[in-house]
């Protein structure tokens, strides 16, 4: 009896291990902003807080559709990770291949249903941003750069998709999906000299393996700066209110700091550094759209 109760809390242990597993392929963090950015989106084309069921299945569209892509990710990243990065669950052999594509598989279905109950626009959009990630993940991450601009299309339609599901689109939401674009462009940049190595062996075509990890760093720094200087149109043009300053300023400070840290040592280790603190920045940046929509 004690044998068999053995047997039935280590396999309880290993399923909760393989859940778990699973779970962090999806980038929880990731899943957060993405949801977060459909909420702003709402936000800035209402100018209030939205209907509690726009609210919530539109976080649960978004964050369910970069659960199942960033799964999906990593099953065709599992060579290049071999080389880059082994120690993560797949090419680690802590998830299987199968295992990957079903969790991808739910999570894909289940945010296409979710976004079928905000409307037919909705929907639309939601099918756009799962086919071009789709796209992304079997043939256009080699791409490079043009691959880049994919991913970063996507980061950017959220604020699009957020603001069409609760009324016609305001242009502000159209300049705040600029600056989630131009940042997550130099973010994408920046991975690609983490990635170089890798990318190279596999024929993956960044710029960093085509130019170099400096001119990658550059155009990475170039781009960030970009974003800082957009950022500061929105109070300009008075469509946000006194509250999105404070904030828009330190992750402006942030970006500007991360831009100059990464020109001056274009290297992999500084790069993924810089990587890793740029979604920080991005983040304050959502928590400034917020802040700026709702109380204008």
């Amino acid at each position: 009896m004690d044998t068999r109760s053995t047997i039935q809390q280590t396999s309880s242990h290993n399923t909760s291990n393989r859940l778990v597993t699973y779970l962090s392929m999806t980038r929880p963090v990731n899943c957060l902003m993405i949801g977060l950015a459909v909420v702003v989106g709402e936000v800035i084309n209402l100018g209030l807080v939205p209907p509690l069921d726009k609210l919530f299945f539109g976080f649960l569209t978004a964050s369910l559709m970069m659960a199942g892509t960033m799964i999906l990710n990593d099953v065709y990243d599992i060579e290049i990770d071999r080389v880059n990065a082994p120690i993560r669950p797949l090419p680690s052999g802590r998830a299987s291949l199968r295992g990957a594509y079903v969790f991808a598989a739910l999570f894909s279905i289940a945010s296409i249903i979710s976004a079928i109950l905000l409307g037919l626009a909705s929907l639309l959009i939601a099918l756009l941003a799962l086919g071009l990630m789709v796209f992304y993940n079997v043939r256009g991450k080699r791409l490079g750069l043009l691959g880049n601009t994919i991913v970063s299309f996507n980061v950017a339609l959220p604020f699009v998709f957020g603001g069409i599901s609760v009324s016609s689109l305001r242009p502000a939401v159209f300049l705040f999906s600029l600056l989630a674009f131009l940042s997550n462009l130099g973010r994408e940049v920046a991975k690609g000299i983490v990635d170089v190595h890798g990318d190279s062996v596999h024929g993956v075509r960044t710029l960093a393996v085509l130019k170099g990890a400096r001119a990658a760093a550059l155009t990475s720094a170039s781009l960030f700066v970009s974003a800082v200087i957009v950022s500061l149109v929105p109070p300009i043009l008075g469509i946000v209110s006194i509250w999105y300053i404070p904030i828009v300023l330190v992750a402006d400070i942030g970006f500007i700091g991360s831009s100059a840290s990464l020109a001056s040592k274009p290297e992999p280790e500084r790069a993924k550094k810089v990587k890793n603190i740029v979604l920080l920045w991005m983040l304050l940046g959502l928590v400034a759209f917020l802040f700026g929509g709702i109380a204008h």
